[in-house]
C-alpha cells in the first residue's frame, strides 16, 4: 500500500485534466455527454493527493459496453461499480495510458464513467461546487485530509471513512435527500 500523500495545489492538475479531456473527446466522440474533473484536484487552492479524478458522463448505459472497450483500447481495464451505483471505474495498466500513440506518461489519475443522473457524479459536482465556493470550508477539509494523512499514512479505508462525514455534512447542507446520503455512507464505509 502507498502512503498517502496530501501536497499543495498545483495548477498543473488542471492543465493535465485539459489534455486527458482531449484524448477522451478524440477517442470517445459522442459516446460521452461530458467530461469532469472533480475531486479535491479540481479545487484551485485545495491542498490534495496528487491523483486526478475524472468523470465521463453517459446518458444512458446502453453505451457502457462500447465505453468500456474504447477504453480498453487506451489501456485502460474495467472494474465494475467497485460497489458505487452507476459509477463504473477504470485502472491504467501503464504509466503510459491512456495510450495516444504518443508513447507520453501520464500523471496518476482515477477514470469513471457516470450515468448522467447518477449519485454518484451528483455528489461529485456538488461537493466540488462548494469548496469552489466556500474556500473557509475547503481550508477545513484540506486540514482534516492532512491530518487523517499524518495519523495512518497507509491506510486509505481509513482516511475515506473519517473524511466522509465533512462531505456528508455538506450534502445535507446543500439538500441532498436520505436515501442519497445512505448510499454514499454505504459507498465510503462510513456506517
Amino acid at each position: 500500500m502507498k502512503p498517502i500523500i496530501i501536497e499543495e495545489y498545483s495548477p498543473e492538475w488542471a492543465i493535465t485534466f485539459d489534455r486527458l479531456r482531449s484524448v477522451y473527446i478524440d477517442h470517445l466522440g459522442n459516446l460521452i455527454s461530458d467530461i469532469e474533473h472533480v475531486g479535491s484536484t479540481s479545487v484551485p487552492g485545495l491542498a490534495a493527493k496528487p491523483v486526478i479524478d475524472i468523470d465521463l458522463i453517459i446518458e444512458d448505459r446502453s453505451v457502457l459496453h462500447s465505453v468500456i472497450e474504447k477504453l480498453a483500447g487506451l489501456g485502460y481495464e474495467y472494474m465494475g461499480d467497485l460497489g458505487i451505483k452507476d459509477r463504473e471505474a477504470f485502472r491504467r495498466k501503464s504509466a503510459l495510458t491512456p495510450d495516444d500513440g504518443t508513447k507520453h506518461e501520464w500523471p496518476a489519475h482515477n477514470l469513471y464513467v457516470c450515468l448522467r443522473d447518477s449519485i454518484a457524479l451528483r455528489n461529485h459536482i456538488a461537493l466540488r461546487e462548494f469548496l469552489r465556493a466556500n474556500p473557509q470550508k475547503a481550508k477545513q477539509y484540506e486540514a482534516l485530509k492532512k491530518r487523517l494523512a499524518a495519523e495512518n499514512p497507509n491506510d486509505i479505508d481509513h482516511y475515506i471513512k473519517n473524511k466522509t462525514p465533512f462531505i456528508i455534512g455538506i450534502l445535507e447542507e446543500l439538500g441532498f435527500d436520505k436515501k442519497a446520503i445512505e448510499e454514499i455512507r454505504i459507498a465510503n464505509k462510513d456506517i
